[in-house]
């Protein structure tokens, strides 16, 4: 049992611990040696804090021997990522001109992972200021897919979602603009749900600047997990109060009459604004629409508020923002492809000026209010997450065409970002032989809603990364 127990999910893991089964210990050594075993090829985590994490497993199982449980990720391994901080390490962004720049406190998702009892064992790898949808950086290198190491792991996430997939743990923290956590976890095979804004606290005590507004507005933490029902239990322990993140807001995670009420009614979408829908993408979203169905929820296809106005409002309005925060720094310290890519940005279309700027924020609102409206009667819209399959590695620097068409195709991912709306993530089958998936929208702080319908979804059609282990 101890060797497979990398194998578990996080709720098998809190299962066991409980009832004594093993130790946080031996299930944090059994991580340990698939990570041995996985990571040199993979490259996804990328720092090794082993010696504290087992310092910290046998704290925990002195704990439990005294009948005390910190909290409900108790002696659970947990990955943090490269772009937050964590007291004493390098938060660099994959940047090597900030090798050397230490945390002096932790941000307020690694407090609430390590609060809740969750043991972080490495720091998973980002791409360059994590402004790519891929994982490869100069100081840390390239992340692999485990599927295919020819395929991106998605970013900015993709050391998390890599590591997910290929069994190194069962949970990891990563975070999203446009993305970040949904593009990992449809690359690789795996499941994650970007919260609403507000939910999850955020701050990095090491930051010299406040972040743009759209980006507060649109960037959220969160988790990549490889079951729905991990996610589930995982993130209500990071919906928590943290002062130093005036954007939190306490919600609760359901409502106290939610227990038992009938199902939402369910929305859905195909509609690829020009870009050609792959053809099993388009299976899998009606694989997805089946299982919802045949869990007794009623899917309809309805004309949704444009994706496509939101995401061209990201691109105009918080690449204007990206430029401005974050151009110098990537001119100064970025590396060439990183530096191509930004110029790149500028050639998809146009990109707002500070006027443009100030009317497009409040323009985001009335989009926001169409949204609002429709998922008032449609609390649940089923889309596709990417209108074409996973891409290589170095896709997005190929070229201006190649970054065109990465980020026509993910309107359904930077659109919902522009609209603050919480979304989940998971895969239903394969495309072009590698993972492919669906997404589901919901109604803002109803997160609940979501991970239910995802469930419902992973019940008729299971998981993926078995497939993978057994290769």
């Amino acid at each position: 049992m101890v060797s497979e127990l990398w194998q578990y999910g996080v709720v098998e893991l809190a299962a066991g611990l409980r009832a004594n089964q093993f130790s946080a210990v031996e299930v944090l050594q059994s991580v340990l040696a698939r990570m041995d075993a996985c990571n040199p090829a993979l490259n996804a985590i990328v720092e090794d804090l082993r010696e504290p994490a087992l310092q910290r497993a046998e704290v925990l199982d002195q704990l439990a021997h005294q009948g005390q449980w910190q909290g409900p990720l108790h002696g659970i391994p947990v990955t943090s990522k490269i772009n937050v901080d964590q007291m004493g390490l390098s938060t660099n962004n994959g940047l090597p001109a900030l090798a050397g720049h230490r945390a002096t406190a932790d941000a307020p998702v690694v407090k609430l992972l390590q609060d809740a009892g969750g043991v972080v064992f490495g720091r998973s790898n980002a791409p360059e200021l994590s402004m790519r949808a891929t994982t490869d950086n100069p100081l840390y290198g390239r992340t692999g897919n485990p599927w295919d190491e020819q395929a991106s792991p998605g970013g900015s996430s993709g050391g998390a979602g890599s590591a997910a997939a290929a069994g190194m743990g069962p949970l990891h923290h990563g975070n999203d603009i446009g993305g970040s956590l949904r593009f990992p976890a449809y690359a690789c095979g795996v499941t994650s749900l970007k919260p609403t804004n507000g939910r999850i606290p955020a701050y990095n005590p090491s930051a010299t600047s406040e972040r743009g507004m759209l980006a507060q507005l649109m960037s959220v933490q969160g988790v990549i997990c490889r079951q729905v029902a991990d996610l589930h239990h995982t993130l209500p322990a990071l919906f928590a109060e943290d002062p130093r993140d005036p954007w939190w807001v306490p919600v609760p995670f359901a409502p106290e009459d939610a227990a038992g009420t009938a199902l939402p009614a369910v929305a859905i979408s195909d509609v690829s604004y020009g870009y050609p829908l792959h053809a099993e993408v388009r299976q899998a979203l009606e694989r997805a629409r089946s299982a919802l169905e045949q869990a007794g929820y009623t899917v309809t296809e309805v004309e949704i508020p444009s994706m496509q106005e939101a995401a061209l409002g990201w691109m105009r309005h918080a690449v204007f923002e990206i430029q401005h925060t974050l151009g110098a720094t990537a001119a100064e310290l970025g590396s060439t492809d990183l530096q191509n890519i930004f110029a790149w940005y500028n050639e998809l279309g146009p990109v707002a000026d500070m006027s443009g700027y100030v009317d497009g924020l409040a323009e985001r609102t009335a989009l926001t209010r169409r949204w609002n409206e429709l998922l008032s009667e449609f609390p649940l819209v089923l889309t596709p997450y990417l209108l074409r399959p996973t891409y290589a590695w170095d896709y997005d620097a190929q070229g201006p065409e190649q970054t065109r068409d990465l980020f026509e195709s993910a309107v359904y991912s930077t659109g919902v970002n522009y609209l603050s709306l919480p979304a989940g993530v998971l895969p239903v089958g394969f495309a072009q032989g590698l993972p492919t998936g669906v997404q589901l929208i919901g109604k803002r702080y109803r997160e609940d809603l979501i991970l239910r319908a995802m469930q419902a979804v992973e019940d008729q059609v299971g998981t993926l990364t078995a497939q993978l282990w057994a290769r």
